[in-house]
């Protein structure tokens, strides 16, 4: 296990460099950059010129991604361009807040779309299956920033029962049942973003496995639903479930940028969607780097579930 945990580390390196070289030529082949976001039509050619020396725009594009590629290996990220902070000091102080946000949001959503698609797939075809598939078609339609509009006018306008924006009351102090008060919007729009996809995900690898001949043969032996289900089809779903939740691991650092950005949730995703907007190039790159690290991460970790879950396919690694 461990040779193929190192293995993996290795093989992902290239993977890294080679997305850190798209993100960076993507950068510098824009129309614009970061200083045209921070001079004005009316400054003096020598001015700009200055801010480029500044931030080392005016080396060539080699130069500059060789020393932002240097600066992260010795863990320097950088400083903002836009607001002139550490952007290391910028993710670390908006990740907690984004995990806050987006865990127990995906958590939720995990065992809600299992038991759903589960008892969907055991029941295909049935008045069950046909309610969950349209909510389903529906959830996956309605986009999410309709989603959080509509729940912000009914609950925080309309009957004013829960807070607008951020994650405190301003002007009074950081407690629990405020931070809590703050969360249940958003926590139930990312749930609902994240629930139709992952239930429709979990009813299809059930079906698949009711159509499996070790189901008829449990039948024959007269094995109830529930011992069919919970003895033998679910440990065989709990694969494709662990392939997903590996694969939403980046979420945790890219956040949840139109969510973040309707409630105000000071977290990574509205830091990036913040960077974007002012082309904060040092910001995206750190961003990008540590959402693809994620990738992989999250990849390796179902890798390594896949295997303590089926002790077939560490048979076969």
């Amino acid at each position: 296990m461990l040779r193929y945990i190192a293995k993996r580390i290795v093989q992902a390196v290239p993977i890294v460099f080679i997305i850190c070289v798209l993100c960076f030529a993507l950068i510098q082949i824009a129309p614009f950059d970061a200083i045209d976001m921070l001079t004005r039509p009316d400054m003096p050619p020598e001015m700009v010129q200055a801010l480029k020396v500044r931030y080392g725009l005016d080396q060539p594009a080699h130069v500059q991604f060789l020393s932002w590629l240097r600066r992260m290996f010795t863990g320097d990220l950088g400083y903002s361009i836009v607001n002139h902070q550490s952007v290391a000091l910028g993710l670390g102080s908006r990740l907690p807040n984004t995990i806050l946000l987006v865990l127990p949001s995906y958590t939720i959503a995990i065992i809600l779309s299992t038991v759903l698609g589960l008892l969907s797939g055991m029941n295909q075809g049935g008045k069950l299956d046909r309610i969950v598939d349209t909510l389903c078609s529906i959830g996956m339609a309605t986009p999410t920033f309709w989603i959080g509009m509509i729940l912000l006018y009914i609950f925080a306008y309309a009957l004013n029962l829960l807070p607008v924006l951020g994650m405190y009351t301003l002007g009074q102090a950081a407690t629990l049942p405020d931070l809590l008060r703050h969360m249940i919007l958003p926590c139930t729009v990312l749930t609902s973003a994240f629930l139709p996809e992952t239930t429709r995900y979990v009813r299809s690898a059930a079906i698949s496995q009711y159509q499996e001949n070790y189901v008829m043969v449990q039948r024959s032996f007269g094995s109830s639903g529930i011992q069919i289900l919970f003895g033998h089809v679910m440990k065989n779903v709990l694969l494709p479930i662990i392939t997903l939740a590996g694969m939403s691991l980046p979420m945790l650092i890219t956040g949840a940028f139109i969510t973040e950005s309707i409630f105000s949730w000071p977290g990574v995703g509205t830091y990036f969607l913040t960077a974007i907007q002012g082309f904060d190039y040092p910001v995206i790159m750190a961003i990008l780097l540590f959402s693809s690290i994620m990738v992989i991460l999250g990849n390796l970790l179902a890798d390594i579930c896949y295997c303590l879950a089926d002790p077939r396919i560490k048979a076969m690694r």
